[in-house]
């Protein structure tokens, strides 16, 4: 089998990638991965040996910009886009694309719908993103934890979290973090508990 794999910009969307890239590695696939330039991309995936190969596009968010930035990050994903066609095009026998979503992944996964390669979309919101949602309908496969249409709604897990796992006795740190659609829910639901766990004696980390 091979291949490839695409998004990011944040580690919600790289994190899911690199625990499908470990679980298609281990039964034996080819892996390729496309991402951006931009982002987090590179440090997850530029020196991972599991990858036949990387490619970086020059491609950066759409959603969140105005004006001039929003028609310049549209021409860097029209590009990006003639790109990843060609890189496609040149993987010969490629079995599917996995889109983990993000800004990295729209110029490989439209690639992929307009080569007529079956396109993988996994979803990790449970308010489903934008490009996702422009691209869902044309996707062979749609995974989601939150949608009871998903054929699988697991969320992949990275075998470390198995392997360095422990109950821990007491607690004494406590970590707020998230990014993409969630962040805001998460500041506002830390902020609102952030005097009670204070009183508790917890230290409290909010990323």
């Amino acid at each position: 089998m091979k291949v490839v794999i695409t998004g990011g910009g944040t580690g919600g969307h790289l994190s899911v990638a690199r625990a499908f890239l470990e679980e298609f590695y281990k039964q034996g696939f080819e892996c390729l991965f496309v991402g951006s330039i931009n982002g987090q991309d590179k440090a997850y995936f530029e020196s991972d040996s599991r990858l036949s190969k990387k490619f970086f596009l020059q491609t950066s968010g759409v959603v969140n910009q105005k004006g001039f930035k929003k028609l310049q990050s549209l021409w860097q994903q029209a590009k990006a886009l003639q790109n990843a066609i060609g890189i496609l095009r040149k993987e010969k026998q490629i079995d599917f694309v996995l889109s983990v979503g993000g800004y990295s992944a729209a110029p490989t996964a439209f690639g992929a719908v307009l080569l007529g390669i079956p396109l993988f979309i996994h979803e990790q919101n449970a308010q489903i993103g934008k490009l996702n949602r422009i691209l869902k309908p044309y996707a062979k496969i749609f995974f989601s934890s939150y949608l009871h249409s998903s054929p699988s709604r697991y969320y992949p897990i990275s075998q470390v979290f198995f392997t360095q796992a422990r109950v821990r006795k007491n607690i004494k740190n406590l970590l707020f973090m998230g990014g993409s659609q969630g962040a805001r829910a998460i500041n506002n639901f830390a902020l609102a508990l952030a005097e009670d766990i204070k009183q508790k004696g917890l230290r409290i980390y909010h990323q």
